[in-house]
């Protein structure tokens, strides 16, 4: 028997009438979560900072040398900014006190410490000639800046004087001296100034001694 459109329609409401009454009965429903997450990183790392400055600024050198010398001095600061103009920035300084004149032999002699930012201190004596119009002098304080210092251990070694490196402004003055590409610049003021002016040598041990050779 072939269905009219009567009874398509009849059925069609019928199947409308049953969806209604029994709304639980009919399509398939999504089981609920869990639901895929996204996969973890690996996301983007900030890049690694620069690694920690190993030379003194001179605003660090300027600071400290204020408190050591117990002055506030443009001098300094001059002295400072012209061995940074001539050497760069120095990754060490020592802080000690040196005395010098005929009592001694014609000798000078001094001690100190040698502080590095990351390479740890060390305590140094040094000797070195007196000669000419320092004769006489009392302890003095002494500033030293080292450049390019490779291992604190290299401190120990004799250091010659460079020609024409000797600058003096304010009560402040400073002289270099070198040994194997490592630079050292004495800073001193007033006896420690006349203490400085003929540096001929200065030899750096780990033990006091009178032998300066």
């Amino acid at each position: 028997m072939r269905a009219t459109p009567r009874t398509i329609a009849l059925i069609i409401l019928i199947g409308l009438a049953s969806s209604i009454a029994c709304p639980h009965v009919g399509f398939a429903q999504p089981a609920p979560g869990p639901y895929p997450q996204p996969a973890p990183g690996p996301y983007p790392q900030p890049a690694p900072g620069p690694y920690p400055q190993q030379s003194f600024t001179p605003g660090e050198l300027v600071n400290t040398g204020q408190r050591f010398f117990g002055t506030v001095s443009r001098g300094l600061a001059t002295v400072i900014e012209n061995a940074a103009s001539q050497w760069g920035l120095p990754n060490g300084y020592v802080l000690g006190e040196e005395a010098g004149g005929a009592f001694f032999g014609g000798l000078r002699y001094g001690e100190g410490m040698l502080y590095t930012k990351n390479a740890g201190d060390l305590k140094v004596y040094w000797q070195g000639p007196s000669i000419g119009w320092d004769f006489g002098g009392d302890g003095a304080r002494t500033m030293m800046l080292v450049y390019s210092l490779p291992a604190v251990e290299a401190i120990y070694q004799r250091f010659a004087g460079i020609d024409g490196s000797a600058y003096f402004i304010g009560g402040f003055g400073m002289t270099a001296l070198t040994a194997n590409n490592v630079v050292l610049v004495p800073i001193r003021s007033g006896v420690g100034l006349r203490l400085g002016a003929n540096v001929g040598y200065l030899k750096f041990t780990p033990v006091s001694t009178w032998n300066p050779f």
